[in-house]
């Protein structure tokens, strides 16, 4: 934009100093001054071109120019004639005895006259052109200057060197045994529809971030060996009514090109939300783009081997016209992998890095509770990276054990603390570790720390000895117990509370809240499920919502939530 600016002002100059008559400095002076100079004699030369005269005097004159406020002494002067004036001039100049010279003027084409006319008009809007042009194809693609309804789905090809195979998806055995009849679909469509069967057009991955639901989708394109076109749900949706709307088209229509393919859609909750839950209007871009999205998914023909794979980690909010039969007729459901999977997870990353002897990666799956794949790879290249700081030419256990503490509790943090504190801190993370160590319902310890990690001061860590899918209420209560034990130890030492047991209290509360209102743990509160304490991304959808309990539910629920963290203190 800078460089166009440039060129343009760079050229108007040029134009205007081969198109415009360049008076070399000479002032402009009344016809009236000129005859009085002329009958002065102090006229030394004239030259005259059409009506215009130029020359010097023999002295400098003194002239007001048109437009100063002050009087300056000239040498050369410029005046233009009547039109009714012409051989009288010469007469009085030839008495004068004035040097004349008679110029003919310049008349050039009228073809030239309109070039140095239109050429600079014609240079900016040329350049406006380009810059327009440019900016749209960044928009939208290398489609040229209507291309924002292109679809910007990335389209891969996969080579034997490049191809993403089950082998390079560690766990999730379930997931891959369902997707096995899609694999079978795209490599022998016509073994399905000699027998009549008709393959599920649509497969939604359900999971939390990071388990591997992108993966598992290039998989299965990788197995199949066919086209795979991915995008983001985000991606459709632009500064312009109806592109949205336009992309999907132009997507579906590319994949029924190159069929059989996969298109797979990341995050499709963007823009496969329930219709009307939020405070836009019925005419909401993102509603125009999941209205072509059903409508295309409807328009598969029997000949048309594609199959379109959605992955999200709210099923809660999409719209129940997506998830019926016909459309995303299978649902796979991606849990965080359990131990045994995030062996095998760890055992894929590390297949390229240096390791030492000792590294367990049965203990560290083991003591990994709770990690996605995305996390597990974190973990072990946080390991690698510890292993260079540290000087080694290999990762060994250690390394391991410190990145495992640095992902889940946060880096380390180098910061003055006054004796007092650390004291305080100390005294708090016992009472963390006392406490569950004497309950038999807890979590056993694993490392207890007052070196400042994170956002915390001090960390006490618990960790399962197996992976749990269901909380009895005594569990519960003993991680409320725990939660608080630091706060207990506090007030008991140094007879006052801090600051320190913030997130804490935080948790607790939560929890509690959780257990009464969800879980129903109270007796008082019943096995009532009331909503209360669930978390909802989009405002629309939890004003659409109404509370589902009066104001008297929701003083017991309180007044329960209470008495269960009153109770677990009291415990501690």
């Amino acid at each position: 934009m800078v460089i166009a600016l440039v060129l343009i002002f760079v050229f108007l100059i040029v134009w205007r100093g081969l198109f415009v008559p360049n008076p070399q400095e000479r002032y402009t002076v009344s016809y009236s001054e000129l005859m009085r100079e002329i009958n002065g004699k102090n006229i030394a030369s004239v030259t005259i071109k059409g009506l215009q005269v130029s020359g010097e005097f023999i002295n400098d004159v003194t002239i007001r120019p048109p437009g100063e406020k002050t009087e300056r002494k000239v040498k050369r002067f410029l005046t233009y004639l009547p039109s009714f004036q012409g051989e009288g001039i010469l007469k009085v100049l030839s008495d004068k005895g004035v040097d004349v010279d008679v110029v003919p003027s310049e008349q050039r084409s009228f073809l030239w006259q309109l070039v140095a006319g239109l050429l600079p008009w014609l240079l900016i809007i040329g350049v406006w052109v380009f810059l327009m042009k440019r900016a749209q194809q960044v928009q939208g693609g290398p489609g040229g200057l209507f291309s924002f309804s292109s679809s910007k789905a990335r389209r891969y090809e996969f080579t034997e060197k490049a191809k993403v195979t089950f082998q390079d998806v560690a766990g999730m055995e379930n997931a891959k045994q369902e997707l096995g009849e899609t694999i079978q679909f795209l490599k022998e469509p016509a073994k399905f529809r000699d027998i009549g069967a008709k393959i599920p057009r649509g497969v939604l991955l359900i999971g939390p971030p990071g388990t591997g639901k992108t993966l598992l989708a290039r998989a299965v394109a990788g197995e199949a060996e066919v086209p795979f076109f991915s995008i983001s749900a985000s991606e459709f949706i632009e500064m312009f009514v109806g592109v949205g709307a336009a992309r999907v088209r132009d997507m579906f229509k590319k994949a029924r090109v190159s069929h059989p393919s996969i298109i797979f859609i990341d995050e499709i909750d963007a823009v496969g939300r329930t219709r009307g839950a939020g405070l836009g209007g019925g005419h909401d871009e993102r509603e125009q783009t999941l209205n072509q999205l059903l409508s295309e998914m409807d328009g598969f023909e029997p000949h048309e081997e594609v199959i379109l794979i959605a992955a999200t980690n709210r099923p809660d909010v999409l719209d129940p016209a997506l998830l019926r039969p016909g459309r995303f007729d299978r649902q796979i459901v991606i849990e965080r992998p359990g131990w045994k999977d995030r062996k095998a997870i760890l055992e894929v990353h590390v297949r390229d890095k240096k390791l030492s002897e000792d590294v367990d990666l049965d203990k560290m799956a083991r003591g990994t509770p709770g990690m996605t794949g995305a996390d597990l790879e974190n973990l072990v290249n946080e390991a690698v990276l510890v292993a260079v700081r540290r000087g080694k030419e290999q990762a060994d256990m250690e390394d391991f054990e410190e990145a495992r503490d640095k992902v889940l509790m946060g880096a380390v943090r180098e910061e003055s603390i006054s004796d007092l504190e650390k004291k305080i801190t100390a005294c708090h993370e016992a009472g963390h570790a006392l406490v569950a160590h004497n309950l038999p319902d807890a979590d056993p310890i694993h490392k207890v720390s007052i070196l400042p990690r994170g956002m915390a001061m001090g960390v006490t860590q618990l960790l399962p000895e197996e992976d749990r899918h269901y909380y009895p209420k005594s569990y519960l209560m003993s991680r409320l117990t725990v939660a608080l034990g630091g706060r207990v130890a506090e007030k008991i030492v140094f007879n006052d509370v801090s600051t320190g047991a913030q997130s804490d209290l935080k948790e607790a509360t939560s929890l509690a809240e959780k257990m009464v209102a969800q879980w129903g743990m109270s007796d008082k509160v019943g096995p009532l499920s009331l909503g209360r304490g669930e978390e909802h991304p989009f405002l629309g959808m939890e004003l659409a919502q109404p509370k589902r309990y009066s104001e008297d539910m929701a003083w017991l629920m309180d007044q329960e939530i209470r008495r269960f963290i009153l109770e677990a203190e009291g415990r501690a």
